[in-house]
């Protein structure tokens, strides 16, 4: 559950970062360097997101599962709809975000860009949710081990 919730206000932190600094700041790249910058940021932001997502997931899965094995029907609720939310925030990351990102590799499209940064307020609202779903579930453990 520690590592749980250390990945997921990890990712919390980074996201809303994404959101109000680094998405924004996409428009100040100048045109010549842009494809470059972009294949760069995606290269070295897959490898901090990547594990941190991963972690996530295992942790996530691992959580709902014990909580079923000890039956603990008051928490299932909340580990199900935490582990819903990360299924939909890989789901935009998949077929939203990763396709914009790649379409802003060939280079700097404004309208791509508002819709990346537009569509990203979601993500950022599920995974806030994830990180309030994730406190939750800490302040009501034990858990099994």
């Amino acid at each position: 559950m520690l590592v749980q919730a250390a990945a997921t206000w990890a990712l919390v932190g980074l996201i809303w970062t994404m959101q109000v600094v680094h998405y924004p700041l996409f428009a100040k790249v100048g045109r010549t360097d842009y494809p470059a910058w972009q294949r760069s940021h995606m290269r070295r932001i897959t490898v901090l997101v990547g594990p941190l997502m991963i972690a996530e997931a295992a942790t996530a899965i691992g959580t709902l599962a014990a909580l079923v094995h000890v039956r603990n029907g008051a928490l299932i609720p909340w580990a199900g709809s935490g582990l819903c939310l990360l299924a939909a925030i890989w789901l935009a990351t998949a077929f939203v975000q990763a396709p914009l990102h790649k379409r802003l590799a060939c280079g700097f499209d404004s309208s791509v860009h508002r819709r990346l940064v537009r569509t990203n307020w979601l993500r950022t609202l599920m995974w806030t949710a994830r990180g309030g779903i994730v406190v939750v579930l800490l302040s009501r453990g034990p858990y099994p081990a």
